[in-house]
């Protein structure tokens, strides 16, 4: 579905990723860990064209991502949920996860979509008139994440999604991301909580200043020893 081969992208004479490929298969769930400042955003940012490449290839169904305007990945079917949530502060609940929807004609479909994200956010329902900038952190994310559904993605991309929220959220987080997987959407999970994502993930990669280090499936990452120490510590006793 989606494939980054030889990527190369550089801020001024740093080099944010040095070369790295990977592949997202249609129905998985793809993770990228690593630590911050390893090249784990700019890798969303050059899929979505926000990152000019210097040299590499991303396609999508084949298609030549780098040849394509940001507002058109939407259309093709790729929607990112982005790091720090970026929810429109002073809309309401109901107002943002419309917009999420902007490109599409099918009012029908979309009320029915609008249900769906209810049915896997039934606190959105329930603050549905509420602003977005009212909202504690880890409504704001669920929020992030029922806007980018309301698209109707084939893809989507999560940069960061348990970023400064407790326990308790990120657990309730991740469990919807496996529903959402469950219902036959294609992820691409960008995380540093490394212990929550592996757990999710069909296939994990690991990023380290600009280098794929590891491939594996998230099992296999999770025993093994080299990311234990780097990435999970004592969380591998959770």
């Amino acid at each position: 579905m989606l494939k980054i081969n030889d990527l190369v992208v550089s801020y001024g004479k740093v080099e944010a990723l040095k070369g790295i490929s990977l592949e997202v298969e249609e129905g998985k769930i793809v993770t990228l860990i690593g630590a911050n400042g390893a090249g784990k955003s700019t890798t969303l940012k050059s899929i979505v064209g926000l990152a000019k490449p210097q040299s590499g290839t991303i396609t999508y169904n084949g298609k030549n991502l780098l040849l394509e305007d940001t507002k058109n990945m939407v259309r093709s079917g790729i929607t990112l949920v982005p790091e720090g949530r970026r929810v429109f502060p002073n809309l309401t609940v109901l107002e943002n996860l419309k917009i999420g929807a902007y490109c599409r004609k099918d009012a029908k479909a979309i009320k029915d979509d609008l249900e769906w994200v209810y049915s896997l956010f039934p606190k959105l329902k329930d603050r549905s008139w509420q602003q977005a900038g009212t909202l504690s952190g880890g409504e704001q994310q669920m929020l992030a994440v029922g806007r980018a559904l309301m698209s109707r993605p084939k893809l989507l991309m999560m940069d960061e999604p348990s970023l400064g929220l407790a326990p308790l959220i990120v657990k309730e987080l991740f469990n919807i991301i496996k529903e959402i997987h469950k219902q036959g959407m294609t992820i691409l999970l960008i995380e540093q909580n490394a212990f929550a994502a592996l757990k999710i993930a069909d296939i994990a990669y690991v990023l380290e200043t600009g280098n794929i280090t590891l491939k594996g499936t998230g099992q296999e990452l999770l025993t093994n020893e080299e990311v234990k120490k780097a990435y999970l510590g004592e969380s591998t006793h959770a």
